[in-house]
């Protein structure tokens, strides 16, 4: 036996008590007569104590050949501390160390093993395993298989069953791009890696399963920022014989018992908000509501002077910034080159100070008077002592410019309390979407979302108006779910592939698996799924998921630790029948 107790559980109620313990080295404190050694396992530290005058004279030697990181174990005595340790469980017992043996040295790493450690995130991750053993890192993984386990108990007393869905599936054109595996034993054919079981889980539901989930690991082939990964996890379920509303009440169930459960958070009933006022609202489909600065739409109350820039504009819309009125023309200059940056894209910022003593001070003055401000201050809910900033241009990227800034706002005012939560439902999405470069529309979640009912007339005469039969959850200014009611019979997903420009052919070739179930009594059914590294970040109170996944990528979507992608054998490329160009 290695150990007898971990290094976190030892307590005053030990002393005089004989026990074994393994870990690794901390740190080591040689005072000459005494050596003080802090050993660390997954459970806490525990300090040992080497004693010339009590502990073996060979122990005490090998005691001073240790570094940091060595793997070792040791058999002693838990005393009292002389001098205490309030900051750790262990801090009033050390072990008084009578053997000790190494069981793997260590080289020196190449960053302290602290939470606060003065590594750089390229060089921890290529040593991604010695970061593990941090703390901030531990913990993370530790919190992610808390919520996995909260999920997977709530689901199953719903009377989910969770079910394992292939990985080698088929290629299909729509969505993000596939990663491929080539297949040795069919020349010149592909697996592809699933972007989301999608067409698994409707296959189950045909097969009778009724209610399904499954924590799946996907993958899509696309650029990465500090929210994705090139592989990531996902809550994936679906229900038989549901309609919208039972879906929106079990998983408003789910996300409240998953806040009350890890974060002790009490949530009443979730908002709903259709997808065109969040987009008129707020500028974006996943609003963060936990505070205001709610767009105010300006065109009736700017249009009529002779500003040209808000004449020639299709949307003129304004926020209005709480205390904002005492920012210097420094500051507000500061803000308008944030708005030009080519992140952004805005081409200037118009801004108006609502005083205290219920004047307005513009960048506008020459073309509006006071009482045209103070309308401007009506439709955006200015109040005295705050700063009202305003965009214009095209309606879709003004929206999205405004919302980056008000997003850059309420993180600078400290709007954003990671501990406070504000989920909402955003339904009634839009089914289509238009893609000026393939000059076609797609669907805007997947092509098996069912349309609204009383919406399918609009398929052949206003397809961009046809709403679909979608929901997202947001939490926090995340999209941490969605999903839709599907299609459940021939006729209409037919409809639904030759909208999306499938020929019959191709929706044969590519789905015809999907539409032969269908005429066996698909029940009508739907489903949702949530990201889970974003979910777990969200509550654990950050931004980026990557600290929550054992083994990320970086950026470039490279794993630094074992250099992956990488070349292959020329041998394995022949048995794969496959011709690199070099």
């Amino acid at each position: 036996m290695y150990r007898s107790h971990s290094c976190g559980e030892l307590d005053t109620s030990n002393i005089n008590k004989e026990v074994t313990l393994a870990g690794w080295v901390q740190k080591t404190r040689d005072k000459g007569f005494m050596i003080w050694v802090d050993l660390r396992d997954r459970y806490g530290i525990t300090q040992l104590i080497f004693d010339e005058e009590r502990t073996p004279k060979d122990v005490v030697e090998i005691a001073k050949t240790l570094g940091r990181e060595f793997v070792i174990q040791v058999k002693g005595t838990v005393i009292e501390r002389e001098s205490k340790n309030p900051k750790i469980p262990t801090g009033e017992i050390e072990i008084l160390v009578k053997e000790l043996t190494i069981l793997n040295e260590a080289m020196v790493p190449p960053f302290t093993i602290e939470d606060e450690t003065d590594g750089g995130e390229d060089i921890r991750m290529k040593y991604r395993y010695l970061d593990i053993r941090r703390n901030p890192v531990k913990n993370s993984l530790l919190f992610r298989h808390q919520v996995a386990m909260q999920v997977r108990n709530y689901l199953s007393n719903k009377g989910f069953v969770e079910v394992e869905t292939p990985y080698l599936i088929k290629s299909t054109p729509e969505g993000a791009r596939d990663f491929v595996v080539p297949s040795r034993m069919n020349e010149g054919q592909f697996y592809a890696l699933p972007q989301s079981p999608q067409t698994f889980k409707q296959l189950l539901m045909v097969g009778g399963m009724d209610k399904y989930f499954q924590i799946v690991k996907c993958f899509r082939d696309e650029d990465l920022r500090a929210d994705r990964q090139p592989e990531f996890t996902q809550i994936d379920c679906e229900m038989a014989f549901v309609e919208q509303e039972d879906i929106l009440h079990i998983f408003e169930g789910f996300t409240r018992h998953l806040l009350k459960e890890i974060k002790g958070a009490e949530i009443g009933d979730f908002p709903r908000m259709t997808y065109d006022e969040a987009m008129k609202t707020y500028g974006n489909d996943k609003p963060d509501i936990r505070f205001g600065m709610k767009f105010g739409e300006l065109n009736e109350v700017a249009q009529h002077k002779d500003f040209k820039v808000f004449n020639d504009a299709e949307l003129v819309v304004g926020i209005a910034v709480p205390g904002g009125a005492s920012y210097t023309r420094k500051e507000i200059d500061k803000l308008v080159d944030w708005v030009k940056r080519p992140q952004i894209g805005a081409l200037g910022m118009v801004y108006v100070k609502c005083n205290e003593d219920g004047t307005y001070k513009s960048s506008v003055d020459k073309f509006y008077n006071q009482d045209d401000l103070a309308k401007w201050a009506e439709v955006t809910g200015a109040k005295a002592g705050d700063l009202i900033c305003v965009l214009s241009g095209q309606i879709n990227k003004v929206r999205a410019q405004l919302s980056a800034l008000r997003m850059e706002l309420a993180e600078r005012l400290g709007l954003r309390n990671p501990e406070e939560f504000a989920p909402l439902w955003v339904v009634d999405f839009p089914l289509l979407e238009w893609d000026e470069e393939t000059e076609r529309y797609h669907a805007m979640h997947h092509p098996f979302t069912s349309p609204k009912p009383e919406d399918i007339p609009l398929l052949d005469t206003k397809p961009g108006d046809v709403r679909a039969n979608a929901y997202d959850l947001v939490l926090n200014g995340n999209e941490i779910g969605g999903g839709s009611i599907r299609i459940h019979d021939k006729e209409t997903q037919a409809l639904m592939f030759d909208h999306l420009g499938f020929t019959p052919k191709e929706a044969k070739e590519q789905f015809g698996f999907l539409m032969d179930a269908f005429q066996y009594g698909a029940p009508p059914h739907g489903g949702i799924a949530f990201g889970f590294d974003r979910l777990v970040a969200i509550l654990g109170g950050q931004e980026t998921i990557r600290d929550f996944i054992a083994f990320p990528k970086n950026n470039s979507g490279r794993d630094v630790m074992i250099d992956a992608p990488a070349t292959i054998d020329n041998q394995q490329l022949k048995e794969l029948s496959i011709k690199l160009d070099l």
